[in-house]
């Protein structure tokens, strides 16, 4: 089964993060669990704690149909010792947050080199920085999210989170999140089917479906290989429908959080419905995956 929905607002408390899912009928979700701008915030109080567990199990979400997102400010690979330090601690925070909101992931942009290392060294500080957090925590999956690449950032190439997972010692806790756009402004083709067959078939090859714990699904302002990170609604933008209608007609992507991130909440009920839509055409057998816009 597809588990479609969007990164929703959670002003106000997390507890209101899967009430705000509900309103446009997602069957998953992402929220911050904190000010994803700051370093620091307040702890989880327990009412707040079992209200946001009693309405995710009212909205009917189950905690691994939730994809949360840590701090912006987090760079696992950073090339200073000061910097490298208070993001792991920032990003253990997170992980226990998770914990203690019963989630079972936690996804995350890998890190940047900010120029001053080189790639191997910056995907390694990412690993050593993951395996240090999953020693000091349990039950939190560590998620790598695709990026586009944008300055020095790493994460762009499928071969960038295989470097990362293989060495990460645990590998039952570590995943991948593919974002549409990020991976299409990296340079993966993704606007036809027979696109998407190529681009991930090679992200088996090179990653494995078995890592795959999430997706954002976003369409993309920047051309093919801009490495620019610019979101756009789906369909509005140079990934068209073609990708969304391959994703959900193929199995490999159930049951896992698929987020979306576009630019236009408002637009976010029809996205979902859209989406659902293509799933639906698909077991009536009067739609076939032959990847043309919508």
């Amino acid at each position: 089964m597809k588990r479609v929905g969007a990164h929703v607002s959670a002003q106000g408390g997390v507890q209101n993060a899967p009430l705000n899912a509900e309103k446009i009928g997602a069957r998953a979700l992402a929220l911050f669990t904190k000010n994803q701008r700051q370093w620091r915030a307040k702890p989880l109080g327990q009412a707040t704690i079992d209200e946001f567990k009693t309405n995710l199990d009212r909205v009917g979400i189950a905690p691994e149909h939730v994809l949360p997102h840590d701090s912006y400010l987090i760079n696992l690979g950073h090339p200073d010792a000061e910097g490298l330090a208070r993001s792991r601690t920032a990003f253990l925070n997170e992980m226990s947050r998770c914990e203690q909101l019963g989630l079972k992931l936690l996804n995350f942009h890998p890190g940047a080199t900010l120029k001053r290392i080189g790639e191997q060294e910056c995907l390694e500080r990412v690993a050593e920085s993951i395996n240090w957090a999953l020693e000091r925590s349990s039950g939190v999956t560590a998620v790598i999210e695709s990026t586009a690449g944008q300055g020095s950032t790493l994460g762009y190439r499928f071969e960038h989170l295989a470097h990362i997972i293989d060495d990460v010692e645990d590998k039952s806790r570590v995943g991948v999140c593919l974002d549409t756009c990020h991976i299409f402004v990296a340079g993966y083709d993704l606007r036809t089917a027979r696109a998407c067959e190529r681009t991930f078939a090679e992200y088996e090859r090179v990653v494995g479906f078995r890592y795959l714990r999430g997706m954002h699904l976003n369409d993309a302002k920047p051309e093919l290989g801009a490495r620019v990170d610019r979101h756009q609604s789906l369909g509005k933008g140079n990934l068209g429908w073609a990708p969304f209608r391959y994703i959900m007609q193929d199995a490999r992507f159930d049951e896992i959080p698929m987020v979306l991130e576009t630019i236009d909440p408002t637009l976010w009920a029809d996205e979902i419905q859209a989406l659902y839509a293509f799933r639906q055409r698909s077991r009536s057998g009067t739609t076939e995956n032959r990847g043309d816009n919508r």
